[in-house]
């Protein structure tokens, strides 16, 4: 097994790779303003969409996008500037960090409002149902992050990176709702910041590691299987894909970012921090990126 370097555009904060196993190809985002796509059988990448701040995304089913950002939820039919969806609930305001699509076709996604000063908001977690209302699932959390779901769709695990956690909630798939949270993963302080997360075939959690340089594969039952070195400081997501699901692509990030929740010993200051999009193929196969259903909003609005 070898990790390259499939593409380094120096991503000041590359992030949210997401597969599209129809087209075959790779998004991503630079939290900066850019939004890429790698095509797998011609190897070129491209800018799709610029000027525009995505934190994370998720495949419709129409063919378009759902993003994330500290404005809201938007969609995006590939075309036309993108359409805000939503942008707080009961005063609350939707600054979001990052999301996934459920299989019945909403979004999950947690805000987020830390800063190293240590005086902020606690953010919360959200599920945004297919006919537009927003509820709160959760809430509490100092930086939400990476989420995913088991193959069976009764477990939804999510990310609070600043405390180190990797949580696992029982799912409902009827209604969107979650009960019965408890610790899946605690990382050491040694270590680095669980950051973006999926979800393999087998059931094992895939973890990248902000200021840790690596992602880490836990078992269904929160053990540490094994720990994959990536050669970017701060590694920030991770997906499967390839015509088999079985690569896996790593984002990272080029700007420097200084936590007081960095390890002992961390170098804000020196290395290479990322900005690269690396390649590797451990034989172990994900699963499809299930995909949102918000197109038909933007529709009803037209038509009114």
């Amino acid at each position: 097994m070898s990790v390259c370097t499939l593409i380094d555009d120096g991503n000041p904060c590359g992030e949210g790779p997401l597969w599209d196993a129809t087209e075959q190809k790779l998004y991503w985002t630079d939290c900066a303003g850019r939004f890429y796509r790698y095509d797998w059988k011609t190897r070129q990448r491209e800018i799709v969409l610029q000027n525009f701040e995505i934190s994370g995304c998720a495949l419709d089913q129409s063919g378009g996008f759902t993003f994330i950002n500290s404005r809201g939820v938007w969609f995006w039919n590939r075309e036309d500037e993108p359409v805000r969806l939503v942008s707080e609930i009961g005063g609350i305001r939707l600054q979001l960090n990052d999301c996934i699509a459920d299989p019945e076709g909403r979004l999950l996604a947690g805000s987020c409002f830390y800063t190293p000063s240590g005086h902020y908001l606690r953010g919360k977690l959200f599920c945004i149902q297919t006919n537009g209302a927003v509820q709160i699932l959760d809430e509490g959390f100092h930086l939400p992050n990476g989420l995913g779901f088991s193959p069976d769709r009764k477990t939804l695990y999510f990310t609070d990176s600043v405390a180190r956690l990797i949580y696992a909630y029982e799912y409902d798939l009827m209604t969107g709702r979650l009960k019965n949270r408890r610790v899946f993963v605690k990382v050491d302080g040694t270590s680095g910041l669980p950051d973006g997360l999926t979800v393999d075939a087998q059931g094992f959690v895939w973890s990248a590691e902000w200021y840790g340089g690596c992602i880490c594969r836990y078992d269904p039952d929160g053990k540490l299987e094994r720990r994959v070195e990536i050669p970017a400081k701060q590694t920030s997501s991770l997906a499967f894909g390839g015509p088999g699901l079985n690569d896996i692509f790593v984002t990272s990030a080029a700007r420097s970012e200084p936590m007081p929740v960095m390890p002992p010993g961390y170098d804000p200051d020196s290395g290479y921090f990322g900005g690269g999009l690396f390649h590797l193929n451990v034989g172990v196969c994900g699963m499809v990126e299930y995909r949102t259903r918000f197109e038909h909003l933007i529709n009803s609005r037209v038509s009114l």
